[in-house]
């Protein structure tokens, strides 16, 4: 009984379909063609299976469509399924490095041992609202640091310091002196880079000139009911070209948190193409809104890259605008401050997406994927085959289309990507279209839905090469019609705050 039901349940999860406005009750339908698979039961036909508990009442049923007779699932069921979804999560999470916060127990910022990813002069520091500013330089004079500049971060409670160290002073050191003084958070401006095969990123076209993700994706059908509007998506990457005809109208306001102007990048006009394009290309949301944040810029030839002190920054602005998603298509080490300061996000019901990384399936996790509060995106091809050079690791939520993948490019023009930058994108997109069908969900809910919905692509459950398989924004978006059917329907969404870009 416990397999048949938890069979039952964790099909409707992920297949259940939608009802458009019909008011929602106890029971939501599921589609006549997946009944086999969601259950079987001997010596009745896949049509008239029917799962409820012993407390439903079939006049509260939804009723079916007109012509159909589809199986139904009670409240109790899909609880039950749901419950076992979250618990096999929870167990995936659990396999994840812990680290204390900063203000926690056993907190410290002194970078770990051999850790060099982090600029060589300088430092971080945060403190609570009640330490001056005075009391900040006097610190930092007594230690020979010098601030750069400094904002607050409403996040994270309090002022973030830029500071500069002196030449022939180790960082580790400097972040050791500071903490000793015992007025604030210390740590290094770790780097991150955007993840995305620089060598791939000069091709101006596909190999069949098509965008083989838009099939695979099923976009065809999900933009049947959902296509992101007005839903705020940020992008925290480099400089995106807003005057790209795949691009126009849909980037509302910029911000610039590097303070230097740069030109426009190959990443980040082709992260934002892969959510909102909507002209010769199709994004995965093309009406959703987007907030693009200018954290990263190109060094010496590499891929763009940026600081702790500007992702947090370009963060603080993005919540502040009122974006419900966020990506970030970009992975480094571990940075306690950038933990905290998504710990707060996510509480505040953000959507949080990163890239898996592309160090190889033996390097140790990235961040900020490999943190618990964000979704972590690994990249496939055209066949599904694992990206080569995708990190690997419990932290893998979902796969996306993330090698040769066609995408604008600054100046009018278009390239092909690879990476799991853009099987990042792919998923925000997907979150795009969950939000606007359900504005109500929160970021648990939207990781429960594309987990639950995913096709397996590795066997059953949870693999650390595909997370939980590749998703399916069709079979999530009928997720979100059976969260709607099993609880309150949202209010409206509030009015979008979409109206002309600002000047930077």
């Amino acid at each position: 009984m416990r397999s048949t039901f938890l069979l039952a349940g964790l099909a409707a999860l992920a297949l259940l379909a939608g009802a458009g406005e019909t008011a929602f009750a106890r029971e939501a339908p599921v589609p006549p063609r997946k009944a086999a698979k969601a259950v079987k039961l001997a010596a009745m036909k896949p049509s008239a299976v029917r799962v409820q508990s012993r407390a439903a009442r079939p006049n509260r049923s939804i009723a079916p469509a007109k012509g159909s007779n589809p199986p139904t699932i009670s409240r109790q069921d899909f609880e039950k399924a749901r419950a076992e979804h979250r618990s096999a999560i929870l167990a995936q999470k659990a396999r994840l490095p812990s680290r204390p916060l900063p203000g926690e127990r056993g907190f410290t910022g002194v970078p770990p041992p051999g850790e060099t990813r982090f600029v060589g002069n300088e430092m971080v520091f945060h403190v609570a609202p009640n330490v001056s500013r005075e009391t900040v330089d006097n610190a930092a004079r007594k230690l020979g640091l010098s601030a750069v500049e400094s904002h607050n971060v409403g996040l994270t409670g309090g002022t973030l310091y830029h500071l500069r160290i002196p030449p022939g002073r180790q960082v580790a050191d400097a972040v050791r002196a500071l903490e000793a003084e015992k007025i604030g958070t210390a740590q290094p401006n770790y780097v991150f880079r955007a993840q995305q095969d620089s060598t791939l990123a000069a091709r101006s076209k596909a190999s069949d000139g098509t965008q083989y993700a838009v099939n695979k994706l099923h976009l065809a059908e999900a933009h049947r009911i959902a296509m992101g509007t007005n839903v705020l998506v940020a992008v925290i990457d480099s400089e995106v070209d807003s005057k790209h005809p795949d691009l126009a109208g849909a980037v509302i306001d910029e911000f610039d948190a590097v303070g230097r102007p740069d030109q426009p990048h190959a990443h980040g006009t082709g992260m934002t193409g892969a959510i909102v394009a909507h002209r010769q290309l199709k994004g995965v949301a093309p009406a959703a809104r987007i907030v693009a944040v200018h954290a990263f810029s190109p060094d010496a030839g590499e891929s763009a890259q940026a600081t702790t002190s500007h992702i947090l920054a370009g963060l603080e602005w993005a919540i502040k605008k009122g974006a419900r998603v966020i990506n970030m298509s970009f992975a480094g080490p571990y940075d306690p401050m950038l933990a905290l300061a998504m710990k707060k996000a996510h509480d505040k019901g953000i959507v949080l997406v990163a890239a898996a990384g592309n160090a190889g399936p033996k390097s140790p996790p990235l961040y900020p994927a490999a943190d618990p509060n964000v979704i972590a995106v690994t990249a496939t091809d055209q066949n599904d085959r694992i990206f080569a050079g995708a990190n690997q690791g419990p932290y893998i939520a979902v796969a996306a289309p993330g090698v040769d993948i066609l995408e604008p490019a600054p100046n009018a023009g278009y390239q092909v990507t690879t990476g799991t930058s853009v099987a990042a994108a792919h998923v925000s997109g997907v979150a795009a279209l969950m939000i606007e069908r359900n504005p109500a969900l929160d970021p648990d809910s939207v990781h429960e839905i594309l987990t639950a919905s995913a096709k397996p692509l590795a066997g059953k459950g949870h693999d650390d090469r595909y997370g939980w398989g590749l998703v399916d924004p069709a079979r999530a978006l009928s997720d979100v019609e059976t969260h709607l059917a099993f609880g309150p329907r949202p209010n409206k969404p509030a009015p979008s705050r979409a109206g002309q870009m600002s000047s930077r």
